[in-house]
């Protein structure tokens, strides 16, 4: 699973940030990495011009193997809590995601014994 980081201008993306961000999206979604191609994390910051509580925001967007991109979005006063809020929130969605595929999925059709 490769993870992609990018951030825009009015947010810190040093690489100790990244790596801090890398680390615990890995550690929060490691158990989907088979099943997923890549994760693409964007920080930035919501309100430019001000500073106050929930500003910073970390959109994670998750490639399933086959399927359709998943994304989520977290709200935090820090860079980590964005990230930590956006991380469990796509685990639990990838959860019923990889939940339901596995529950509804069929088997091929036996051949007819004639």
């Amino acid at each position: 699973m490769q993870v992609q980081f990018n951030s825009d201008s009015s947010v810190m993306g040093t690489d100790n940030v990244a790596e801090r961000i890398e680390a615990r999206v890995r550690e929060k979604l490691g158990r989907f990495s088979e099943r997923l191609t890549r994760l693409e994390v964007h920080i930035h910051n919501d309100h430019r011009h001000t500073h106050g509580h929930d500003d910073k925001a970390c959109t994670i967007e998750a490639r399933p193997r086959g399927g359709k991109p998943v994304g989520v979005t977290g709200h935090g006063a820090t860079v980590d809590d964005a990230a930590r809020k956006a991380a469990s929130t796509l685990a639990q969605r990838l959860t019923r995601l990889f939940g339901k595929e596995s529950r509804h999925g069929h088997d091929p059709r036996p051949d007819k014994v004639l």
